[in-house]
């Protein structure tokens, strides 16, 4: 009886860390996050950010990006990428805030939540913003964009 308890513990464990695994999760590698896309042939989601200071930033992380819907459609469809631009109350690296800069210069980004979508070649297939209406709408607005692909 205690090594069925023991093995009980031990699958509920394993099924925990899997479920983590499995998880969508933000990068902050672009470099990373370009191959991933293009090795699972996922749409790159990159979120133009300021984490710590940005109202709109945290009303999308609150209404859509924390919620389960998301996270669990993210997991089959897309990398997500943050681009972060604190007002100086997080620390990043200087290869970070370069990474960033270059990336907002590139894609022209001048308002946050600014998120821009590659195809897993890397080119630009659309540009969204705070979407009301939770994670359905965000949904079906990503869906939008690759119905047209």
């Amino acid at each position: 009886m205690k090594a069925f308890k023991t093995l009980s513990t031990l699958a509920i464990l394993a099924t925990i860390a899997l479920s983590n695994l499995s998880a969508a999760e933000w990068t902050a590698d672009a470099t990373a996050a370009t191959e991933k896309s293009k090795a699972e042939d996922k749409l790159l989601l990159m979120n133009f950010t300021g984490s710590d200071w940005c109202h709109w930033c945290h009303k999308i992380e609150d209404e859509i990006f924390s919620k389960t819907e998301f996270k669990e459609y993210a997991d089959q469809n897309l990398v997500l990428l943050t681009l972060d631009f604190p007002s100086g109350k997080v620390p990043q690296s200087d290869e970070l805030k370069a990474q960033n800069q270059k990336l907002q210069q590139q894609y022209g980004v001048r308002g946050f939540p600014t998120l821009i979508v590659l195809n897993a070649e890397g080119e630009q297939v659309g540009q969204l913003g705070y979407t009301r209406g939770g994670p359905a709408a965000f949904i079906a607005e990503i869906d939008k964009i690759k119905a047209a692909l």
